[in-house]
């Protein structure tokens, strides 16, 4: 796999949690622990702080997909790319039964199969490093 494939594989992983996550962060976190609206107003139900864990992991995936952005094209980069997806995934079906409770099912199918995607592209990616890098 050239360096330009596994450049734009970084940068587009990058993209795509910058963009979920900014999303989440404010449409789904700030709106639902502070104002009750949504999926997460639902489940928390005026008791913000147990809203502290979507806080924290929206945050968290933000700074990621900055990094994997600005990476350098390196097996290392594709393993922690397929480590934080691997981990979002997983939690994704460990506690699936928040998005049957929350009425957000379609977002559970979507942001749990682009999880699973970006583990076997990154793992893909990381194979297909040479050695060196």
């Amino acid at each position: 796999m050239t360096v330009f494939t596994r450049r734009l594989i970084l940068r587009i992983n990058g993209i795509v949690l910058i963009l979920a996550s900014t999303v989440s962060f404010f449409v789904l976190d700030i709106l639902g622990i502070y104002y009750g609206f949504g999926p997460e107003g639902r489940i928390l139900q005026g008791q913000e702080f147990l809203g502290i864990g979507f806080f924290e992991a929206h945050g968290l995936a933000l700074i990621l997909g900055i990094h994997l952005f600005r990476a350098e094209p390196k097996r290392s980069w594709h393993l922690t790319a397929m480590g934080a997806h691997f981990t979002l995934g997983t939690a994704n079906l460990l506690f699936w039964k928040i998005f049957i409770v929350s009425g957000s099912l379609p977002m559970g199918y979507g942001t749990t199969g682009m999880h699973w995607f970006f583990v076997l592209l990154q793992l893909f990616a990381a194979i297909r490093t040479p050695k060196g890098d």
